[in-house]
């Protein structure tokens, strides 16, 4: 598993693996799939069409999608009853993007996206427990509660970033460090259709180029930038073809495989030098833009439930899954209560922890602090530095 989660009982553990051994009698251990067409921007070839899933990764997927889903009702449940505060962009509906791109990276890649982040901070490593600890602005949370739902980091992973685009030429600079220090590391930098528009998103681009970054600039194309469509927000809705002289790929952002397909096929252009690469995973939120849109005055509530019914990244995957003889329903429904459980105990757990105290609200702000005094609300308000969290990131 990845990440610090909260471990489940041993025996439990031991229970569901003893039954999964006698469901997976005369199941299959690995399948092949063809998944929907690539489009190609500059280039010839592209990521194989045909791919393959093994059992255990299956089992893995499927959980980690759920995970995402589960956690992610949750945070939107408890954003009703008010017990989170503040700005909350749900996930829901893109899992398949976060999961499959994880699928895909090695240990020294790196990833920085947008404000939708609990699903990437997730795969990233941060257990549930963690992240919802963060939403309710707790002292276990992967930011000691004073990030909350834009802001949450972890190795390797540089956030949940507020400001519209920003993200994208940061994560330039992260992969200008993996090129300048050599360590093999390609960066994942994501954004939005609603960002696709901004200009130091081309300026990135530019640099990238000119300096064979190893970069996979990610559009997660979810059809709506808050309340405007693609097609009314953008001249060219082609947003893998944006990159100019960057090769691009059209990617279906719904199917987990297909994204891994594309993330490695992408990665392996940067690890030879023939980055950057710029990925559009078309995608879908089932939320509005974030809790305070109800996601209803520009979209049709059939139009929802359409996707739903049919490109849904859960349904799809475990459709596959039965279908292949991969797995049963019965080892799925397993997974499903396995998740509830977690998640349920995460809220309970994150429910009853702390808030930090007044003296640690300016602790953390530098690594390393060179001034006496944080500045308060006013200039004459003086407030000590602290360093109490861990350093993350700092090399």
């Amino acid at each position: 598993m990845w990440g610090n989660r909260t471990s489940m009982p041993i025996t439990r553990l031991s229970r569901h693996f003893s039954s999964w051994s006698l469901w997976s009698k005369n199941l299959s251990t690995e399948a092949n799939f063809e998944t929907k067409p690539f489009k190609l921007h500059r280039l010839e070839e592209g990521p194989s069409t045909n791919v393959s899933l093994t059992r255990d990764d299956a089992l893995l997927f499927y959980r980690k999608l759920q995970t995402i889903r589960r956690m992610e009702t949750t945070a939107g449940n408890l954003y009703k009853e008010k017990a989170i505060r503040g700005f909350c962009h749900l996930y829901s509906g893109q899992e398949a993007v976060a999961v499959g791109m994880k699928a895909a990276m090695e240990k020294q890649d790196s990833v920085i996206t947008a404000y939708r982040a609990h699903g990437w901070t997730y795969v990233m490593g941060v257990s549930p427990f963690s992240i919802l600890s963060e939403l309710l602005g707790r002292k276990s949370g992967c930011a000691r509660g004073k990030g909350g739902s834009m802001h949450m980091y972890c190795e390797n992973f540089y956030g949940g970033n507020g400001i519209v685009g920003a993200q994208v030429p940061l994560g330039a600079g992260i992969a200008l460090a993996h090129q300048y220090k050599g360590d093999g590391g390609v960066n994942i930098a994501l954004y939005g259709d609603g960002a696709a528009n901004q200009g130091q998103l081309f300026e990135a681009f530019n640099m990238a180029k000119l300096w064979k970054l190893p970069s996979i600039f990610v559009c997660e194309n979810n059809g709506y930038g808050m309340g405007t469509s693609a097609e009314r927000a953008a001249a060219n809705t082609n947003y893998y073809t944006r990159g100019d002289m960057i090769p691009g790929i059209w990617v279906d952002g719904m199917d987990v495989l297909a994204v891994r397909e594309a993330t490695r096929f992408a990665r392996q252009m940067c690890a030879e030098e023939k980055g950057p690469v710029v990925l559009e995973t078309v995608t879908y939120r089932y939320s509005g833009h974030s809790m305070s849109d109800p996601g209803t005055s520009y979209r049709t509530r059939e139009e929802i439930q359409e996707v739903r019914a049919h490109r849904d990244p859960i349904h799809s995957l475990k459709d596959k899954i039965l279908q292949a003889e991969l797995a049963t329903a019965e080892e799925l429904k397993v997974i499903d209560t396995d998740v509830k459980e977690e998640i349920d105990r995460a809220v309970k757990d994150a429910k009853a922890d702390g808030e930090i105290s007044m003296e640690e609200l300016p602790a953390d702000i530098y690594s390393e602090n060179l001034e006496p005094y944080i500045r308060g609300i006013t200039a004459v308000d003086k407030l000590k530095h602290l360093n109490i969290g861990s350093r993350v990131n700092y090399a």
